[in-house]
C-alpha cells in the first residue's frame, strides 16, 4: 500500500426538490389564473374544473394542481386578480377631473364602457359572491372584495359631492349597495344582449348623482 490512503469519493448530499422563489410563484399563479378567466367567466363557477380550465388552455392539469389547492383557491385568486384592476378603474377621473360634470362625464363612460367590454367577468363576480353564501371557501374573499368595491364608490361620490359644494347624503354602505344593485340590474340586460343596457345604466346612475348630496 502506498502511503497515501485510498478514499471512497464523497457522496454529495441529497438536493432538495427545488423550490421556485416567491415571487416567482406568485407570478404564475397570476399568469395561470389569467388564463382560466376566460373559461371561468363563460361557464362560471359550477360548471368549471380544473380539468375543464386545464382543456381550454396551454396548462396542464398538474400544472394547476401544482400552483393551486384546488377549484376554491384557483377561482378566489382569479377574482382577486380582476377585483385589482376594477377597483382603481375610476382612480384617473376622480384624480383629475375639476369640475362635478367632468366628474360625472368620466365615471358614467366607463361604467357604460365596463358593463359591455367585461359583461362575462361581472357575471363571474355576481356568481361568485352568490356562491359564497353556500361555499365558505368564498366568503372571506368575497367580503373583502365587496369592501374594496365599497370604497371605490365612496370615493367616486364623495369627490363629486366636493366639486359640488356638498356632501354625500347616504352612507358608503347605502351608496355601495344602490350603485352595485343599478349595476347588476344593467347587466342582466346586457347579458340577454339589450343594446340599450348600457345607455340606460348611464341614465339611470347619472339621474341618481344629484340625489344623493346633502347641501353644505
Amino acid at each position: 500500500m502506498t502511503d497515501v490512503e485510498t478514499r471512497a469519493p464523497a457522496r454529495s448530499p441529497r438536493r432538495a426538490a427545488a423550490v421556485p422563489p416567491a415571487d416567482k410563484v406568485a407570478a404564475r399563479r397570476s399568469e395561470l389564473a389569467a388564463a382560466a378567466l376566460k373559461t371561468l367567466s363563460e361557464l362560471g363557477y359550477a360548471r368549471t374544473s380544473l380539468r375543464e380550465i386545464a382543456q381550454n388552455s396551454e396548462f396542464s392539469h398538474g400544472v394547476l394542481h401544482y400552483y393551486f389547492r384546488d377549484k376554491v383557491d384557483l377561482i378566489t385568486h382569479c377574482v382577486r386578480e380582476y377585483n385589482a384592476q376594477c377597483v382603481t378603474r375610476y382612480d384617473t377621473v376622480v384624480a383629475t377631473a375639476a369640475t362635478a360634470e367632468e366628474l360625472a362625464a368620466g365615471f358614467l363612460g366607463k361604467l357604460g364602457e365596463t358593463l359591455v367590454e367585461d359583461a362575462a367577468l361581472h357575471r363571474l363576480w355576481y356568481d361568485l359572491r352568490g356562491q359564497s353564501m353556500f361555499e365558505s371557501g368564498f366568503r372571506d374573499d368575497v367580503a373583502a372584495i365587496d369592501r374594496s368595491l365599497e370604497r371605490m364608490v365612496w370615493r367616486i361620490v364623495s369627490r363629486y359631492a366636493e366639486l359640488t359644494g356638498s356632501t354625500p347624503l347616504p352612507g358608503p354602505a347605502t351608496l355601495y349597495a344602490v350603485l352595485d344593485g343599478l349595476f347588476q340590474q344593467a347587466l342582466l340586460r346586457q347579458l340577454a344582449g339589450d343594446p340599450t343596457a348600457a345607455d340606460g345604466l348611464r341614465t339611470a346612475v347619472g339621474e341618481l348623482l344629484p340625489t344623493l348630496l346633502r347641501p353644505a
